[in-house]
């Protein structure tokens, strides 16, 4: 069944049965930053359902992929030198 509503971070957390509220999600990408090398459905933390819904509508580029990259990009934004420590 196709959806009448664009898929949002919001939808997408629902979908993944966590908590969707802004300050929810915020928390989540928080919590869960990824290292670069680390692919968005590898990340140790999804369930198998997770992981297989995340892999299998990226692989499909449907309607769902572009809110998947939205938070593989996320779970990504302290890669890269932004982290200044010492």
């Amino acid at each position: 069944m196709m959806f009448d509503v664009q898929p949002t971070l919001e939808l997408l957390f629902e979908q993944l049965g966590l908590n969707a509220s802004e300050s929810d999600i915020d928390q989540f990408i928080r919590e869960h930053q990824l290292a670069a090398g680390v692919e968005l459905h590898q990340a140790s933390f999804w369930t198998e359902a997770q992981r297989e819904f995340l892999h299998s509508h990226w692989d499909k580029d449907d309607e769902w992929a572009i809110v998947i990259d939205t938070l593989n990009e996320q779970l990504h934004e302290d890669v890269g030198g932004m982290n200044f420590s010492g």
